[in-house]
């Protein structure tokens, strides 16, 4: 059986931890090894940048600052997890990747996605995901799902709504570079036909 890398990405409230759940299952459910993840984090050490990044004053941090200790998580979780999951098998389903980056901070902090995709050649090389789904949702609309959730990890979702509008655009035109990598999907769907449209996404393009 091949594996695959598979990222979910999108604003906040998107919805991406409840189906990566349901894809996870439905995966097992067929007998595959599945690893699900998430940045930034995933490995002890990332773990720790987690902690750094997502909680706090949303000026803790100046955006290229930002930016390398996303990346420094990255390659801890690249190169201690991601890989070594994938070299023994099994298929990696992670909570954002580089993309994510590209948006928050390439565009978001208006560091460039030049820039970051410099940064992304030299740090964690040419490793990149066979299929991303964007779970695409109203700025407003997603920061209103936020507030039901009991956590202090909500540095970005404190950011104004600009920067948000601005991600959801990033996503969107990173969409249309890479177009036969990324399904973007209305994440405003009911929750089972948003998983539908991903376990019929994922049965039409892999082999099990």
């Amino acid at each position: 059986m091949k594996n695959y890398f598979i990222t979910f990405e999108g604003g906040e409230g998107s919805g991406k931890s409840t189906q990566i759940d349901l894809l996870n299952n439905f995966l097992t459910l067929r007998g595959v090894d599945v690893l699900c993840t998430r940045e930034p984090g995933g490995t002890p050490s990332a773990e720790v940048i987690r902690d750094l990044v997502i909680k706090g004053d949303t000026n803790r941090w100046l955006p290229m600052t930002e930016s390398l200790l996303m990346w420094a998580s990255r390659y801890e979780h690249v190169e201690a997890l991601i890989k070594p999951s994938l070299n023994a098998g099994k298929w990696v389903i992670c909570d954002r990747f580089y993309h994510s980056t590209y948006a928050y901070q390439g565009v978001g902090h208006d560091l460039g996605l030049e820039s970051m995709k410099s940064i992304k050649r030299l740090v964690i090389g040419d490793i990149r995901p066979d299929l991303v789904f964007l779970l695409d949702i109203d700025p407003i609309k997603g920061i209103k799902r936020t507030k039901n959730r009991s956590s202090n990890e909500d540095r970005f979702e404190n950011m104004d709504l600009t920067f948000h509008s601005d991600l959801r655009d990033a996503f969107l035109m990173l969409s249309k570079e890479e177009a036969d990598r990324f399904v973007v999907i209305d994440a405003e769907l009911d929750i089972r036909e948003i998983s539908k449209i991903i376990s019929e996404e994922v049965l039409n393009r892999f082999t099990f």
